[in-house]
């Protein structure tokens, strides 16, 4: 049975796993070498320490896929925007693990007073998360043309968003 929680240091390796072979096999980061145990843990580490979630989905086998979400941009202005990111280990990618972590995160940063989500996608050909992110109603805001060289081909950037909450119908209370 799967199950959504919060990150454990014993998942660690796990997630380590499933993002190296995104790096190495996949368009959907710009990573081209993948990042140790250790760099992953201190990423974990930050973006908790934000205050930000970072949640598995589990079950008998390990870690299916991870997700997060911190702030899209540092400066004070972007404060009620943030931007998720997912990974879905490759052999139960299509099986509804990235959406229930979409999911999960949307409800936890409209609790936190979010008013936008952003997914930002390596490759405008990862049909599989434009279409979680689509069917979860976000809707494209921009394309960035060529911003990424991986393989041996050029990559674009695609931009998503979903309003939170009352999203940008009233100013926020703080």
């Amino acid at each position: 049975m799967q199950q959504i929680r919060p990150v454990a240091d014993a998942d660690i390796p796990e997630i380590q796993a499933i993002y190296a072979h995104h790096v190495l096999h996949g368009t959907g980061t710009f990573e081209e070498i993948p990042p140790s145990i250790e760099e992953m843990e201190a990423r974990v580490r930050a973006v908790t320490a934000r205050g930000c979630p970072w949640l598995v989905t589990v079950d008998e086998t390990g870690v299916l896929g991870y997700g997060y979400f911190q702030p899209f941009r540092d400066r004070s202005a972007y404060r009620f925007c943030a931007e998720n990111s997912i990974y879905v280990r490759e052999d139960v990618r299509g099986q509804g693990v990235g959406k229930a972590l979409v999911t999960e995160l949307l409800a936890i940063a409209t609790a936190q007073g979010f008013r936008q989500m952003m997914a930002v996608i390596g490759d405008a050909e990862n049909v599989g998360s434009i279409g979680v992110h689509t069917s979860m109603g976000y809707q494209r805001v921009g394309v960035l043309k060529s911003v990424g060289f991986k393989f041996g081909r050029w990559l674009d950037s695609v931009y998503m968003e979903k309003p939170l909450g009352e999203g940008d119908t009233t100013l926020p209370s703080a």
